[in-house]
């Protein structure tokens, strides 16, 4: 088990470039410690909290320096990469479904698709028209700066383009690694109750900006809104929170003028 998050190392990732019609798997085994899932094959089997503690730092130190390496790649080639967490559901391939539609003529937009399996979501992405190559981590419960690398190379974004990173669908995991991107984004459905900010808070301490989506659907839900924004900002007094809905395109817009901003920040 990883020291880290409890991932198992003992997975295989999988790349799946759908870009091409006819998709070019690539895997990445772990024992191959120059690509894949990144975690030390030195697992603590005592509980020897003080060894797991030595570990954990290894193995986020390690992404560390891949995720400089990835800001350095970026910057390089001026594309805005931004990473989009939420638990499952919350509506991140929704949210980036519409966002390719309505921007992709006005700017060029690729997708890194994180899931443990299948490439259901990838091909979703390709239908609205942006580049996407799909990373399958198996067993592994976040994407890593390595896994980006390798999926940023396959993608190969034009200058001045922008990067949207869907991670595995986890509010925990996620938030500890650094892939190299400008700026974290969690996404909150209404659906899922107005607490979840205080049950994960680390997650939203992470990110600068919060979506809540699905709020079309506030009229038939108990969810108090005010409530739910107040506990953000109990987490994170910072962030910014922009209520959208993907279905309907409610502050969609809001969520545009927030990219563009990233973007005319890179300059």
């Amino acid at each position: 088990m990883c020291a880290t998050c409890g991932c198992s190392a003992e997975n295989e990732v999988v790349f799946s470039d759908l870009r091409h019609e006819h998709h070019a798997h690539t895997h990445d085994h772990d024992h191959d410690h120059g690509h894949g899932h990144h975690h030390d094959h030195d697992h603590p089997h005592t509980h020897d909290h003080g060894r797991t503690i030595t570990i954990e730092q290894a193995v986020l130190a390690k992404n560390q320096l891949a995720a400089e390496r990835n800001r350095g790649w970026l910057a390089g080639r001026e594309v805005l990469a931004i990473n989009l967490m939420s638990a499952p559901g919350a509506g991140k391939t929704s949210i980036l479904e519409r966002t390719i539609r309505d921007l992709r003529d006005t700017i060029p937009i690729h997708v890194l698709e994180g899931d443990q399996a299948t490439t259901n979501d990838a091909e979703r992405i390709r239908a609205a028209g942006a580049p996407v190559v799909q990373i399958n981590t198996g067993t592994g419960c976040h994407l890593d700066a390595e896994m980006v690398a390798r999926g940023m190379r396959q993608l190969d974004p034009a200058r001045g383009s922008m990067l949207l990173i869907e991670n595995v669908g986890n509010l925990v995991c996620p938030a500890l690694f650094d892939l190299g991107e400008h700026a974290k984004v969690v996404i909150l459905s209404v659906t899922e109750g107005e607490d979840k900010p205080i049950k994960y808070p680390h997650i939203f301490r992470a990110c600068q900006l919060m979506l809540l989506n699905k709020i079309d659907l506030l009229p038939h839900l108990r969810f108090d809104v005010d409530r739910c924004l107040a506990y953000a900002r109990e987490a994170n007094p910072a962030i910014r929170v922009l209520p959208i809905s993907a279905e309907d395109g409610q502050g969609m817009e809001a969520w545009y003028d927030w990219l563009r901003g990233q973007a005319s920040g890179l300059g």
